[in-house]
């Protein structure tokens, strides 16, 4: 039973180093603020299948791609499974939290993304352009992402040998992140500049623009989780899909105002709560 101040395991690199973020003060606020209602401790992710028993629950946050880690990720999984271990993210992702494939599996059930296939003989599914991108089916942070002349498209799929995902490159006018948290809509971020990712700026999403977010977030099914909807706004005005991150997403808090940010703080904290009554719940059936 959880404890009048339950005890939280925070799953974190602070040592990662990102492309235009600071994974490590992102975590430094946010676990500041959950101290208020939380007992809870900071560990690197190769600490925590053995640590998580003296725990009510773990959050997993930025911890860096799992593939820097991907043994103790593992054993992590095994050991929370194994005890019924209340994780947040709950582990039962169907996107990122299990690799790309999920984009080859949207896209051939006719979902809004970037059109996306992972074998050199569906490349005729994909409409024609100059260039394709072409990328790992495990890869994170665009480890690994290049661009690929079309004559030259087929031929490096083929020595892929089935780990790469290839979607035409599109001509986007700027890329858009949703953050939920549970199922819940918190904020909208969107980068106006091309050439600065992560520069980014808040944005009035429509409510055309939250179906199209939401879509996604009930396709994934994840009760109990943080989640960003990444899109890219394309020639004709429509967003299509370029990532649903529901692993550890980067929140970009920094680019939001005090009252923003207090206001993801207390949707965090409430689904916390949400997530540890729900165990006791369940604990407490005969």
């Amino acid at each position: 039973m959880p404890s009048a101040r339950p005890r939280l395991l925070y799953v974190t690199d602070l040592s990662y180093e990102a492309r235009g973020r600071r994974y490590c003060d992102e975590d430094i606020f946010l676990t500041s603020r959950l101290r208020e209602d939380f007992d809870l401790a900071l560990c690197h992710p190769g600490e925590a299948a053995a640590l998580l028993d003296a725990f009510d629950a773990v959050v997993v946050r930025n911890s860096g791609p799992v593939l820097g880690h991907q043994e103790a990720y593992d054993a992590f999984r095994r050991r929370a499974a194994e005890r019924g271990t209340r994780v947040y993210n709950q582990l039962t992702g169907r996107a990122d939290m299990s690799g790309k494939q999920y984009l080859i599996d949207l896209t051939a059930a006719g979902y809004p993304v970037i059109p996306t296939v992972g074998r050199s003989e569906d490349l005729h599914l994909l409409p024609p352009a100059d260039e394709y991108v072409v990328k790992p089916r495990l890869g994170a942070d665009s480890a690994g992402l290049r661009f690929v002349a079309a004559d030259r498209v087929e031929e490096a799929v083929r020595a892929g040998g089935g780990d790469l995902l290839v979607q035409p490159r599109v001509d986007f006018a700027h890329e858009i992140s949703f953050y939920f948290v549970d199922h819940d809509f918190q904020y909208a971020l969107y980068a106006p500049r091309l050439d600065r990712r992560w520069q980014l700026e808040r944005y009035d999403a429509s409510e055309r623009d939250l179906a199209f977010a939401r879509r996604f977030i009930e396709w994934n099914g994840v009760e109990h989780g943080i989640q960003r909807v990444d899109a890219c706004r394309a020639p004709g005005g429509e967003l299509l899909l370029v990532e649903l991150e529901d692993l550890n997403p980067y929140l970009s808090l920094d680019a939001l105002d005090e009252p923003a940010r207090d206001a993801f703080v207390t949707a965090l904290r409430a689904a916390l709560r949400r997530l540890l009554a729900a165990g006791t719940a369940r604990a407490d059936r005969p």
